[in-house]
């Protein structure tokens, strides 16, 4: 018995692995053909091992909540979400192109300011910059690189047309399960995998060590990396600890690392201290260095900004990186691209408008019901108002405080964002979804063949975050002739 399609097509909407006439795309035919063969009753019961799969191997995240925080199973789809190759490599060139001038911008805003002062960019929007260190002005990290992994989140809408939604260039997360996603499903699918040609995700690990590796103080030697975590209660703990073990390289947290008189990182071990040349840090710069930033910090590490301007230890992602993890900055990303490599942008941005503008403003307290409107520093869904889904108070509450802090707020089209096939009972419900690749910079650039693929769950849901009902599944990128 083939699986059932419920609910197919939604008119508008375009689908990842359908098209119009309900006929699976060239890089999903193979995966369709597999799936029928199986039929529903056989697909739940994998669904059920794989369910049980990441209880027993412990894949989790931490839900904040005011009842204290709860950790919760990784939830994961198991019908993956399909690319084809060719199309890839445009996204992989882009997101190549979008990382190396946003690290050229960074670089800039702390030597010389030259992109200000030729009026591309706004002194204003600088200056209400929360992400912006002045401890940071006058650094210039190893090959001029300051956020060296970087989480760019794609959606595609109705037509088509893929758009870059935001680039997470302090901590990005994610990752971990991204590869845990590959893990399970080839448990799943094996036969699948063997069959087809889908271009492999798990050699992340062995290049976000190289990546970090190049920032070593000490080229020649095997570098000692760590991964600084704020412990076991942070929502990402799973992922830190997964990609320590992963890199072979320690997992720390700030009172494990101490900076001595000569401003080198040295790490406590049961044999004394050992020097540390790379910190993977997951900690925000707030908490980062308790001299530097926040001084009641009780996650970071005393003296941590000084040895890193000193040129003793790298950090990736690099204090004062955020500067351009802002969703106003992100207003600016095709100039940025256009002024830094004279190039035109190969992914476009969602259409903008910015609060902070005149003009831009009055058109979205206008037309609130329309749009959403976003905090220029949350993340996570956090703060934001979907428009058409919002009640004329929520509207007029947000109108205030779009007033009150224009520059903190911009606003964008509510996209009609594509959809795939989810797993609900015993069919197949389209469900909306975006895409997180991760692209790793120092001396030279990785894109990952894929990313992670988050799903909003609920039925017409919008929101994919985990920590808001949202899930995820497996990203095949697809060699199928032109899939």
């Amino acid at each position: 018995m083939s699986v059932e399609l419920q609910n197919y097509p939604q008119a508008g909407i375009y689908d990842e692995l359908l098209d119009a006439e309900l006929q699976p795309r060239p890089a999903a035919r193979a995966l369709f053909d597999y799936v029928n063969r199986l039929g529903s009753v056989e697909l739940s019961a994998r669904r059920a091992s794989v369910d049980a799969a990441i209880m027993a191997m412990g894949i989790t995240f931490t839900v904040y909540s005011d009842a204290g925080n709860i950790d919760r199973a990784w939830p994961f789809d198991i019908i993956p979400r399909t690319l084809s190759s060719t199309e890839w490599a445009r996204i992989d060139a882009g997101l190549k192109q979008r990382l190396t001038a946003l690290n050229l911008f960074i670089d800039d805003l702390y030597n010389g300011q030259k992109v200000v002062r030729d009026g591309v960019f706004p002194l204003e929007v600088l200056a209400g910059s929360k992400n912006f260190r002045v401890q940071c002005k006058g650094m210039s990290p190893r090959f001029g690189v300051w956020a060296h992994i970087c989480g760019t989140d794609l959606v595609r809408d109705g037509d088509g047309t893929m758009y870059v939604l935001e680039d997470n260039l302090r901590v990005p997360s994610g990752v971990s399960y991204m590869l845990e996603n590959r893990e399970l499903m080839k448990r799943l699918f094996p036969e699948l995998f063997k069959a087809s040609d889908i271009l492999p995700v798990d050699d992340y690990p062995m290049q976000l060590f190289d990546t970090l590796a190049a920032l070593s103080p000490r080229p020649g030697d095997r570098p000692v990396v760590v991964v600084l975590t704020p412990g076991i209660y942070n929502s990402a703990y799973f992922e830190h600890s997964y990609l320590a073990q992963k890199m072979g390289a320690a997992l720390v947290e700030g009172s494990d690392l101490v900076v001595r008189e000569d401003d080198c990182v040295y790490m406590k071990t049961i044999s004394g201290l050992r020097r540390v040349d790379v910190i993977y840090r997951r900690i925000d710069d707030d908490f980062l260095d308790p001299e530097a930033f926040r001084p009641d910090s009780a996650l970071g590490v005393p003296g941590l900004l000084r040895a890193w301007r000193a040129g003793k230890v790298g950090i990736a992602n690099a204090p004062g990186a955020g500067v351009a993890d802002d969703k106003v900055v992100y207003t600016f990303v095709p100039r940025i691209i256009k002024y830094y490599l004279d190039q035109d942008p190969i992914l476009p941005n969602v259409p903008s408008w910015m609060c902070m503008v005149d003009e831009q403003r009055e058109y979205v307290l206008a037309h609130l019901d329309e749009l959403v409107v976003k905090p220029a520093n949350e993340s996570g869904g956090y703060g934001m108002l979907i428009g058409p889904r919002a009640s004329a108070k929520e509207r007029e509450e947000f109108s205030g405080l779009i007033r009150a802090n224009p520059r903190n707020y911009m606003a964008q089209p509510t996209l009609s964002i594509s959809t795939a096939p989810t797993l609900v009972d015993e069919r197949l419900a389209p469900r909306h979804l975006d895409l997180r690749p991760f692209v790793l910079q120092s001396d030279k650039l990785f894109a990952t063949t894929g990313g992670l693929t988050r799903v909003a769950l609920r039925e017409g849901s919008l929101v994919v975050n985990s920590s808001q009902g949202g899930g995820s599944k497996d990203t095949w990128i697809v060699n199928a002739g032109e899939a």
